[in-house]
């Protein structure tokens, strides 16, 4: 019985990543009509070590990712918070923007979603929903603009000290 439950799970998460591959490439040509970053993964991974631009490099180089056009400000989330790029950490991160102020018909939709099909996370979901809603409002920045910045002093201005421990960003 224990090996149905995980399976029904595994099958569960292989929804929501389908879900989120497919819808990704149609919000995008809909919705999305600026300009993408015209920055590469090998550009992002020669800036200096302490910034934010060489942390997101390194995000890229360890999932074997390219920055998607467009959505470019997604990776800088994962990186920012500190996210994997796991189902529940997907919808977690969505959670967190959401109680940051992020709006968008692609949140709402992940949001609704996710813990439809995968509640088991929910008191992570309301965990990152809460730590969002205490951060300073980060997701209307113009990231292209914060690569060359300290990925640590950016963290502190948006995240509390008992907030970056939660998110395990520092180590006590």
């Amino acid at each position: 019985m224990n090996n149905l439950f995980k399976t029904i799970k595994y099958l569960r998460k292989q929804l929501i990543i389908w879900l989120f591959e497919n819808s990704q490439r149609i919000y995008t040509r809909l919705f999305k009509h600026h300009e993408s970053w015209h920055i590469s993964k090998s550009d992002l991974l020669k800036m200096p070590k302490p910034s934010f631009g060489r942390h997101l490099g390194d995000f890229l180089n360890k999932n074997n990712f390219e920055l998607i056009p467009k959505v470019e400000r997604h990776d800088c989330y994962h990186v920012l918070c500190g996210y994997s790029t796991n189902v529940e950490d997907e919808i977690a991160l969505q959670c967190l923007c959401y109680g940051n102020g992020k709006r968008s018909l692609y949140l709402y939709g992940a949001i609704i979603l996710g813990v439809t099909i995968l509640p088991d996370y929910y008191a992570y979901y309301y965990k990152s929903y809460k730590t969002g809603k205490s951060a300073n409002p980060f997701h209307h920045f113009d990231y292209k603009k914060l690569l060359h910045v300290s990925i640590e002093d950016f963290r502190k201005t948006i995240f509390s000290k008992p907030e970056l421990y939660n998110l395990n960003l520092i180590q006590s």
